[in-house]
């Protein structure tokens, strides 16, 4: 079984599940979606198993994201397959956050999109000195999702929009600062880590190894990305930033200009209506809304042929600017599906 893509292993009281694909750091991809969740399932009623740790293979990350490159050859033929893996990679995600037993994951190294829906809604989430983290969507044509929008969008003040509309990553002391994560560990300890899980509680093991993380940086310029980002425009937003003395307001301008105009409108309105949402539920139904309309834009297909086939960083956005992208195009991505919605729904008081 080491061949396996997921590997499932039992310690002690711990069931470990270790996404396998460290050629291609980790990306999940369907078969991989429907083996985390099959384990779940069986470890809900095991009483042998108290906890769950979730980590990746290899020395490069816990995982880079979904196969982004099956998922361009489905939107290039028109096929469905996509619909399917996000389906259930949706629902998992949903499982995550609700699984009645510790859910720990290590979100040491790359830990990118599709590697966020799986590390960021479990219960204890490790990071180390090596994490980076990000939703790089808005660079491939596609906007954040896998529970995204919803972690993004309830950051403190504006981070999550500047991580959102830039794509970029951010260290493991940020990520804890804006909500993603909850714990800072040093990445050498995480070995040890795991075999102490196996016999001890997650409490004591955690309280053991945890230490104080360094100053977050991007909190530290929450002075400019709280004024810059308050607008529900994106076009607002660049002009703002341009009017920061800042090095990194710049930057971020700059990063946010050569994104797809499309992704960063759309990715903006979604942050704006995740904000308002009460439930992670919620925002994955409105997440699939929006997956399946930028499935079939150009700039999902051309941003990834640019960035991961091609691979000569040149896109060609349609429209080319922000001012272009029609108001139809934004609204319609969020239209409801029929008997096509997701259909997630929070568990309420008195759910069995």
């Amino acid at each position: 079984m080491e061949h396996a893509e997921v590997l499932v292993e039992r310690h002690g009281q711990l069931g470990q599940l270790i996404l396998n694909r460290p050629k291609a750091m980790n990306a999940l991809n369907h078969a991989m979606v429907k083996a985390v969740a099959r384990a779940l399932d069986e470890w809900e009623n095991d009483d042998g198993v108290t906890m769950v740790v979730i980590s990746g293979a290899g020395e490069r990350g816990l995982c880079a994201g979904g196969d982004i490159v099956s998922i361009y050859h489905d939107a290039r033929t028109g096929g469905n397959s996509s619909e399917q893996f996000w389906r259930d990679e949706y629902h998992l995600n949903a499982r995550i956050r609700r699984y009645p037993k510790p859910i720990v994951t290590l979100m040491d190294g790359v830990v990118l999109g599709g590697g966020v829906g799986i590390s960021a809604h479990a219960s204890h989430r490790i990071v180390t000195e090596r994490s980076r983290i990000g939703m790089p969507e808005t660079g491939i044509g596609f906007v954040p999702d896998v529970g995204g929008t919803y972690l993004l969008a309830h950051a403190p003040g504006e981070l999550g929009t500047h991580a959102g509309l830039t794509g970029s990553m951010v260290s493991g002391a940020d990520a804890i600062a804006m909500g993603l994560a909850n714990h800072y560990v040093d990445s050498a300890l995480l070995p040890t880590l795991v075999a102490e899980l196996a016999e001890r509680s997650v409490s004591s093991v955690v309280g053991r190894y945890g230490q104080a993380p360094p100053e977050s940086a991007l909190a530290q310029a929450r002075w400019w990305i709280d004024a810059a980002y308050a607008s529900d425009s994106a076009e607002t937003i660049l002009e703002r930033l341009a009017r920061v003395d800042d090095p990194a307001a710049t930057a971020a301008a700059e990063t946010i200009a050569a994104k797809s105009p499309t992704a960063v409108t759309v990715t903006l309105a979604a942050l704006r209506r995740a904000r308002a949402l009460s439930s992670l539920e919620e925002a994955l139904n409105q997440e699939l809304r929006v997956s399946l309309r930028a499935l079939r834009w150009p700039d999902f297909a051309e941003g990834i042929r640019a960035q991961l086939v091609d691979k000569d960083r040149n896109p060609q956005w349609q429209p080319a600017s922000l001012a272009e992208v029609p108001e139809e195009l934004v609204t319609g991505a969020f239209a409801h599906l029929g008997d096509r919605e997701l259909g997630l729904r929070a568990p309420v008081a008195g759910d069995s």
